[in-house]
């Protein structure tokens, strides 16, 4: 249509009469075109019910980015992809196909990673192929994957189906530090990044850190990049992992200041290097203890970071005790950025500067003695172990916390 004043008082009058009609798709607004026109953006499939009087001048355009209406902006994302699909299915559609829709997933790039409770059979059967071409356009994604049950082999392998698209390498940056990895053979764990975040402030220049189950470099890269870690050996035996940890030291590059050790880190053959260890396992790295003995320093020892998850009693239930604070120069209650928050089981917040729980330290002082008893037995003199620092990193439910405990291990001298 025209789009002189009175041609556009006259399409917008046009546009209510067509919406009374059901007509136009109200996720688009009325739209100025090159050459003087305005676009309604009418239903495809309502074309055939469309009739205009001959002497309103239009033609049929094909918009390839249609502007959203303001009523499409303020929809949600999900919101938009289930109105997509209510759509494409009219009838068809029912409660139970809705309780297949996600309302949240992963974004990689362009790649978008579905839980493994999203779309069953219903929808696919109704749909097919079209089902991930509109979650992908609804979503402004290119590729598809889904997420299934990880592996109980060892390795933490997923079982990703790539839905849509040719492979599954994609990219994430954390605090300005690039992670590739292929969404099909490797897991990523966003809920660790305010662990990566402290990590990344600690102060370990000029200091060799082994890194004994490194994955894709969650942690070996923090320490490198930020923290400015001398050297790191970077231990890890899934193959997959070990592919994207080479490829993001390069991307990063550090990748002269890291080695990395493919195989099982308890072989690992190297002693008496380490200024620190990072144990990044869970539930447990307690396997990894006598190697982190070994590879620490036997003249001036070094600082453990140990993971472990840890059960507690519900939180109403106990009396608590001041989180034990590492002297590393950053504020009670706050990380590199600032306060950071954790989630807790009961979807609440527990920030850095919260209290920890009798199980916490209990498990702490466990590990320390058990540590201490480990270092004596294999040097053959006493050993001291500090606790400098308990972070609760995030919460499994019911009532599992990981957390990571800082220990000080230094030799005593005669």
């Amino acid at each position: 249509l025209p789009a002189l004043a009175t041609e556009l008082q006259f399409a917008q009058r046009l546009r209510e009469h067509l919406e009374e009609e059901q007509l136009l798709d109200g996720r688009y607004r009325l739209q100025e075109m090159p050459g003087g026109c305005v676009a309604l953006p009418v239903l495809e499939e309502k074309l055939s019910q469309l009739w205009l009087p001959q002497e309103v001048p239009c033609r049929l355009v094909w918009i390839q980015d249609p502007v959203p209406s303001r009523a499409a902006r303020r929809r949600t994302p999900a919101q938009r992809l289930r109105d997509e699909l209510r759509q494409l299915l009219g009838d068809s559609w029912s409660e139970e196909l809705e309780c297949d829709v996600p309302r949240a997933w992963q974004r990689h790039g362009d790649l978008i990673l579905l839980g493994e409770d999203s779309f069953r059979a219903a929808l696919w059967e109704k749909l097919g192929p079209t089902l991930w071409e509109t979650v992908a356009s609804a979503l402004g994604a290119r590729r598809l994957a889904k997420r299934g049950r990880v592996l109980p082999d060892g390795l933490r392998s997923p079982t990703v189906t790539l839905l849509l698209g040719q492979d599954g390498w994609v990219e994430h940056v954390d605090n300005g530090i690039r992670y590739t990895f292929d969404v099909t053979k490797c897991m990523f764990s966003p809920g660790n990044i305010t662990e990566k975040l402290r990590v990344a402030s600690l102060p370990c220049a000029g200091e060799v850190l082994v890194d004994l189950y490194a994955g894709i470099g969650y942690f070996t890269l923090p320490f490198l990049v930020h923290a400015a870690a001398a050297f790191v050996h970077a231990c890890e035996w899934n193959g997959h992992a070990v592919e994207a940890l080479q490829r993001n030291l390069v991307l990063n590059g550090v990748q002269d200041r890291c080695r990395v050790h493919h195989g099982d880190s308890r072989q690992l053959e190297l002693r008496d290097v380490a200024d620190r260890v990072n144990l990044g396992l869970i539930p447990s790295s307690e396997e990894g203890w006598p190697v982190a003995c070994r590879v620490l320093k036997k003249s001036t020892g070094g600082v453990l970071h140990i993971h472990h998850n840890v059960e507690t009693l519900p939180a109403a239930a106990l009396p608590q005790t001041l989180v034990l604070r590492a002297e590393r120069g950053f504020p009670e209650g706050s990380g590199s950025d600032g306060e950071v928050q954790h989630p807790t089981e009961d979807g609440g917040k527990e920030t850095l500067g919260a209290r920890i729980r009798p199980e916490w330290r209990r498990w702490a002082e466990a590990t320390a003695a058990c540590i201490q008893g480990l270092l004596a037995e294999l040097h053959g003199q006493p050993w001291r172990t500090s606790i400098l620092h308990i972070e609760a990193v995030k919460s499994y439910a019911p009532h599992v916390h990981h957390l990571v405990l800082d220990l000080e291990c230094r030799p005593t001298m005669p």
